[in-house]
């Protein structure tokens, strides 16, 4: 039988984005899938209902997840979502499951397959499949133009009939996605851009983008691709440079994170105290309790006349292009598990394996 494919819309207050565009729709009918889409689905991030059904899929009302083989979402589902999709059914987007556990326990209750694409191996062959990377690109660049807006200062320099106007310096912490692609945009908008990571091996990647490597003596390379953890002695001598550095910084974007844990704290209230009045700071890492001490979720501040912003949902703000990326990374994960329009599972396949919640046992 043809395996039927379903995206239901979004229900996750401020999601704009989808899991499915037209274009990858297209693909899918191309593959031999049957394509169902709730009515809707796309108009938060301007794809209209009428391209999905040029695309080959089959607008429903109401449940489209019932009878569904495969099911595609960019937040997870609600449990008792969940819980009507058939036994064997899969599952895939940024599910998250181990966070809570309403949704873990109608997981495994519905007998459902999941595959939680934040778990996917960080393999040269799954970064076409890696939505940590393509959603952080565009967080990345959101975060530069918040800051542009709430400083009070302009970034480039300018010569004009009322004198010279020095540019900005920009300080981004973390190299990772997000953080050079904040590098980029602040050196397009003609800031003086700085990268700060514990990270050595990123300074070529800094400094090809037109930014400054920023080395504070303190080196933590770890696996992965991620910061190993700081022991008290290296996490001292970092934040006593730094705070001396920040005094003269107009503007930090922060964005260290690692999947899966609290955000290391890496500007403290007394650094930002130490700020010159009129400074910002953009804290990306807000979702997961911020790299700055003073950053409130959702919210901007302003501590000693230095404003705090710890903005939530960036990807979503650029829905259009953020859903063109996430739906092609979903897409080339289900590529793996379509054979003839039927599902087919190749659990030798490591990006299977190791995605695949609840874990398979070996064997």
């Amino acid at each position: 039988m043809t395996v039927i494919i379903a995206v239901a819309r979004e229900g996750a207050p401020g999601e704009r984005r989808v899991a499915l565009t037209p274009e990858t729709a297209k693909k899918l009918v191309a593959a031999g899938a049957t394509v169902r889409v709730e009515r809707g689905l796309g108009a938060l991030a301007h794809f209209p209902d009428q391209a999905y059904a040029d695309a080959g899929a089959m607008l429903v009302e109401g449940d489209v997840l019932d009878g569904a083989d495969l099911v595609l979402c960019v937040q997870p589902p609600p449990p008792a979502s969940i819980a009507r999709m058939k036994p064997g059914a899969v599952l895939i987007g940024a599910l998250q499951p181990q966070a809570d556990e309403a949704r873990a326990e109608a997981i495994r209750a519905a007998g459902v397959l999941a595959f939680p694409l934040e778990r996917l191996p960080r393999t040269t062959r799954a970064q076409a499949m890696d939505i940590l990377s393509s959603q952080a690109g565009i967080a990345g660049y959101k975060a530069v133009l918040i800051a542009a807006q709430l400083a009070p200062r302009y970034f480039p320099m300018l010569t004009t009939a009322a004198g010279t106007i020095r540019p900005s310096k920009v300080l981004v912490i973390g190299a990772g996605v997000a953080g050079l692609q904040a590098v980029a945009t602040a050196r397009r908008l003609g800031a003086q851009v700085e990268c700060f990571d514990v990270r050595p091996e990123t300074r070529e990647q800094i400094e090809s983008l037109g930014g400054r490597f920023l080395d504070l003596g303190v080196s933590a390379a770890g696996e992965g691709g991620y910061a190993r953890q700081l022991t008290d002695e290296e996490r001292a001598l970092q934040q006593q440079r730094l705070a001396e550095h920040l005094k003269g910084i107009d503007v930090i974007v922060c964005t260290a994170a690692v999947p899966g844990r609290p955000a290391p704290k890496i500007i403290t209230a007394a650094m930002v105290a130490g700020m010159k009045p009129g400074s910002v700071v953009v804290d990306l890492a807000a979702e997961t309790g911020g790299n700055c001490e003073l950053t409130r979720r959702g919210e901007t501040i302003d501590s000693g006349g230095v404003t705090i912003s710890g903005p939530l949902d960036l990807a979503s703000q650029g829905a259009l292009h953020a859903s063109e990326m996430y739906a092609r990374n979903l897409y080339n994960f289900a590529s793996l598990l379509l054979r003839d329009g039927a599902l087919a599972f190749d659990w030798d396949d490591e990006l299977l394996a190791k995605t695949v919640w609840p874990e398979r046992a070996a064997g």
